[in-house]
């Protein structure tokens, strides 16, 4: 941990875009050196020059890369932020295709274990450690032409509940945020694979959509609550959404 001057850590997976590289910058302004941990290696180096962090090349369903990010991180870490995650495919279930699923709980649910797996003795031996899952109201709420995606953010949710059971009598909380309609520059995207159109159409005449930003403050006010406060789930919508099907739009 070369060059780490900062008493508290983190680790933000998904960090090279969108949710990931708004949550190292707001921990980083809060006092955190954060390993910013992602597969795109020019922009992570780039945020972590920005932010005087530590990048780390990560695909977190690979257990190898996972296991060198552990010996990156070290044998202490105050935060984990399992952001990395991602929907493939939009269609339904008569005509899904199944790699498309397999990726998505891949990333969403295998990853989010294996990372979390090999980096608990570490956030244990902070005494006060915090596990952040980024979930999603997809994990509550199913809806025509996404049974991939909110199959896979009910195993996060669910792995969530889990942990905190585990865990019960163990220094370290367990969080989950769970986001509605947030407008990043490639979710929507890659569920479509490249369409832009598609992609624009899921916030058409959405005035005010959540932005990256907004969840990425929210993180960073659940991770610094004292260490007896834990904020089990947390559901943040913009105002025009009142349920995954009511979303207020002028078109």
């Amino acid at each position: 941990m070369s060059g780490v001057t900062s008493d508290r850590t983190a680790v933000v997976t998904g960090a090279s875009s969108g949710i990931g590289a708004a949550t190292a910058r707001t921990l980083a302004a809060a006092g955190f050196h954060v390993f910013c941990a992602a597969r795109r290696e020019d922009r992570i180096t780039e945020l972590a020059a920005e932010i005087g962090g530590t990048p780390v090349v990560c695909d977190v369903t690979s257990a190898d890369s996972v296991a060198a990010l552990a010996d990156a991180v070290g044998t202490r870490l105050d935060v984990l932020v399992n952001n990395a995650g991602g929907a493939f495919g939009a269609g339904p279930v008569s005509e899904a295709d199944t790699d498309a699923w397999r990726r998505t709980y891949d990333v969403n649910v295998i990853g989010l274990m294996q990372v979390t797996r090999a980096l608990l003795p570490a956030l244990l031996a902070s005494n006060a450690g915090v596990i952040l899952n980024v979930g999603s109201t997809a994990g509550r709420v199913a809806y025509e032409g996404g049974a991939g995606y909110t199959a896979a953010k009910h195993g996060t949710k669910v792995v969530n509940e889990t942990l905190r059971l585990e865990l019960w009598d163990q220094p370290v909380r367990v969080m989950e945020i769970a986001p509605g309609m947030v407008k990043t520059d490639e979710f929507a995207l890659v569920r479509f694979d490249g369409d832009q159109d598609k992609a624009d159409a899921v916030y058409a005449g959405v005035a005010e959509p959540l932005s990256a930003e907004d969840v990425a403050e929210t993180i960073g006010w659940m991770v610094t609550r004292p260490a007896h406060v834990s904020i089990d789930e947390l559901v943040i919508r913009p105002r025009a959404q009142a349920a995954q099907h009511k979303v207020h739009r002028v078109l």
